[in-house]
C-alpha cells in the first residue's frame, strides 16, 4: 500500500517538524507545511493530499475560515489547541472528520486519528469529546423558549431514533469506535454496525463526522460535510 499523504497547517515550525517526525514513523508522508489557512489551500490544491491536518488559530486566513474550502479538497482533521466548545463545534459544522487537543494524545493516537479521518471516521481527544457531548446533552433534553408555551422535542423524538440507537449516537459523538461501543454496550460489532446504519439512514447521513453534526444541530437539513 502506497503510505498516506498528509498536509499540515500550523504557524509554529516547531509544531509543524514535531508532527512530521512522528508521522514519518508511521510510514505516513508528509507532502507540504503551510503556515496559515491561505497556504494550506494553496498546497492543499497543489499536493492532493489523503488528509490535512489543521490548526484553528493562525495569523492571515485562520484554520476555522480555510475549513470550508479545504474540506472539498480532503477530509480534514483539527490539532489544536483551542478546546472551546463552540470551536470545535463549529469545526464539525464545516466538515472536520476530527478533533485533538495539543496534550491530549500520544504518537500512536496521532496516527491512529489520521488513519481514521482519511478513511472517514470520526476521531476526538478527550477535551473535544467532552464538549460534543456537552453539546449533545445539552440539545437532547427539552428547551423551554421565554415567551413561549411549546418545548423543543429532544433530538432521538426529531430523528425517530430508539433509546439504543440513542444511546449509541452518543457513544459516536464521544468519539468512540465500534470496538469500545461494543464492549460498553455489551453486544457484538455486528450489531453495532447494524444500528449505526439504521442511525444514519434516519440522519440522513453517510458518515460518522456528519451524523455528529447533525445529531448536535449543526448541520442544516440536505446539507452534508466531509466526511
Amino acid at each position: 500500500m502506497a503510505p498516506l499523504r498528509v498536509l499540515i497547517a500550523d504557524d509554529n515550525p516547531v509544531v509543524r517538524a514535531g508532527l512530521a517526525a512522528l508521522l514519518a514513523t508511521a510510514d505516513i508522508e508528509v507532502v507540504a507545511e503551510a503556515s496559515d489557512g491561505r497556504e494550506a489551500l494553496h498546497l492543499t490544491r497543489r499536493h492532493t493530499p489523503d488528509v490535512t491536518l489543521l490548526d484553528v488559530r493562525m495569523p492571515g486566513v485562520d484554520g476555522i475560515s480555510a475549513l470550508p474550502h479545504l474540506v472539498q479538497l480532503a477530509p480534514v482533521l483539527m490539532l489544536t489547541y483551542s478546546q472551546e466548545s463552540e470551536i470545535v463545534r463549529e469545526a464539525l459544522l464545516l466538515g472536520a472528520g476530527g478533533y485533538l487537543v495539543h496534550g491530549e494524545f500520544t504518537p500512536d493516537h496521532l496516527v491512529a486519528a489520521v488513519r481514521d479521518v482519511g478513511a472517514g471516521r470520526a476521531h476526538f481527544s478527550p477535551t473535544a469529546a467532552s464538549a460534543v457531548l456537552t453539546e449533545l446533552r445539552a440539545s437532547s433534553h427539552p428547551q423551554r423558549t421565554v415567551g413561549q408555551s411549546s418545548e423543543r422535542l429532544p433530538n432521538h423524538a426529531v430523528f425517530g431514533l430508539s433509546s439504543r440507537e440513542e444511546e449509541i449516537m452518543g457513544l459516536i459523538a464521544s468519539g468512540m469506535s465500534n470496538q469500545q461501543i461494543a464492549a460498553s454496550c455489551f453486544i457484538s460489532e455486528k450489531t453495532v454496525k447494524n444500528h449505526i446504519n439504521r442511525i444514519f439512514a434516519k440522519l440522513q447521513t453517510a458518515t460518522r463526522s456528519e451524523a455528529i453534526a447533525r445529531w448536535l444541530g449543526t448541520a442544516r437539513p440536505g446539507v452534508a460535510g466531509h466526511g
